[in-house]
């Protein structure tokens, strides 16, 4: 016999809670429901510091208390597919669940390159399981040395924070030039690479593994250019692609960017089927282009958007698109990227200025605790747009990345910025006279 809901959401992860608890506030009278194939889930942005920071890695459990406390019924099971006609979803074990509204949230996978031998003991991927990763964070402090293949966000962070542990040998291979190199200038990728090697982590950039070599544990690997390290563990830090197979199965579209096809509330093909998170299609919030961004503060604004407009459009609030906006801690170091950078500005083909500040983050610069802080902000030459930032110093530019994509979003010009009005404190912030932003902005306005 079959199960009824109302809001069914087929996934546990940030997009998934994030769905259910908006529905609840937007239709309190709907019976709400997730089904997610992982018992023991976990916070995803917290994967890399279960290896040092957390001394206990059960700390990134990801809990259910949100959902107890909005009355949203939680079933471990795995769907094996959807039958759009009569709205039901089939579980592994058989069990149907009858919906009117359905939600995927389902996720991505870890990319597993075609090397030769990637199959080998000790090979890790980054699966979102607590039990796997308690597993994998075990055998890799038992290592001697480890190898992080990618150089994106994730590989970076899982390098800085591995290269803690004592007595390891911490390698980082990246197929580009620069780490960070999708995300950030050169200049500002430089400032990466330059903390992770005072770590101890040796960068090995311009470098392609051909071969993981071993009989049936890794214990080398060969690059591209011949040369071969002695390795025992290896983390694959080169992203997610996402989880798509229930919706294709089902009949529904892809993007060309190979995610789920949903409009601006997230809707599907099907109106009664919403995709939210890394397994749903993104667009650039300038080209409109098909992009891979796979973040939970992307998956939890678009959450918030389908769980908000199931039944009814409620309220305008449209997905106008990606603005790719990343933040990252390396060694003591605080980057966030917003929006477009120079480079990939430049080659979508935007005629563009920048505005470029060195400061401090306190006032004056000598108080304790103060830090070095550099941003760049870009600009669209003709309009005078904000299009993209980047930020580099202390813990303040987490927080000041999140200014700069709040007015991308809103469009914000350079001479709106340049006359921003803030808060200021000697020990909170740089000086009013100083302020980092506005400068940057003031720069920008000098060179148009």
């Amino acid at each position: 016999m079959s199960k009824k809901t109302d809001v069914l959401i087929v996934g546990g992860g940030p997009a998934g809670l994030v769905s259910a608890v908006t529905a609840r506030r937007y239709y309190p009278d709907k019976k709400i429901m997730i089904i997610k194939n992982v018992e023991n889930s976990c916070i995803p942005c917290g994967i890399p510091y279960m290896f040092w920071s957390l001394k206990n890695p059960d700390d990134n459990k990801m809990g259910n208390q949100a959902l107890q406390k909005n009355s949203v019924e939680l079933v471990n099971n795995e769907v094996i597919k959807i039958n759009r006609d009569k709205k039901t979803v089939v579980c592994h074990d058989e069990e149907n669940y009858v919906y009117e509204k359905l939600i995927l949230a389902t996720g991505s996978f870890p990319i597993r390159p075609p090397i030769p031998g990637i199959e080998k003991e000790g090979v890790y991927s980054i699966i979102k399981d607590l039990d796997y990763l308690k597993e994998t964070v075990s055998k890799v402090k038992k290592s001697k040395s480890v190898l992080v293949l990618g150089g994106g966000f994730i590989g970076v962070e899982f390098a800085d924070e591995v290269s803690k542990l004592s007595g390891l040998k911490v390698y980082l291979a990246e197929v580009l030039p620069h780490v960070l190199a999708n995300s950030f200038d050169e200049d500002f990728s430089l400032l990466v690479e330059e903390r992770l090697k005072s770590a101890g982590v040796s960068l090995l950039t311009n470098s392609r593994i051909v071969e993981i070599m071993g009989k049936e544990k890794v214990e080398k690997v060969r690059f591209e250019n011949r040369k071969e390290l002695e390795i025992d563990s290896i983390i694959l830090g080169i992203g997610a692609v996402p989880n798509t197979s229930l919706a294709t199965e089902a009949g529904l579209d892809l993007g060309r960017g190979k995610g789920i096809w949903v409009d601006e509330y997230m809707r599907t093909i099907d109106p009664d089927i919403f995709a939210v998170g890394d397994c749903a299609g993104k667009r650039d919030f300038y080209t409109r282009k098909d992009t891979p961004v796979l973040l939970a503060s992307t998956a939890t604004a678009e959450a918030r958007i389908a769980g908000a407009n199931l039944y009814q459009l409620k309220v305008v609030r449209e997905n106008k698109g990606t603005i790719a906006i990343y933040s990252t801690y390396v060694d003591g170091l605080v980057l966030g990227s917003a929006g477009l950078t120079e480079t990939s500005a430049s080659k979508e083909g935007f005629e563009i200025v920048t505005g470029y500040i060195e400061g401090f983050d306190k006032h004056p610069g000598s108080l304790p605790g103060a830090n070095k802080i550099k941003i760049k902000l870009i600009f669209s030459r003709q309009s005078g747009i904000l299009m993209g930032g980047q930020v580099a110093g202390g813990m303040s530019a987490g927080e000041i990345i999140n200014v700069i994509g709040m007015a991308i979003q809103q469009r914000v010009s350079v001479t709106e910025l340049e006359t921003l009005q803030m808060a200021t404190h000697p020990y909170l912030t740089s000086a009013p006279t100083m302020y980092p932003v506005v400068l940057a902005a003031q720069d920008a306005l000098g060179k148009m």
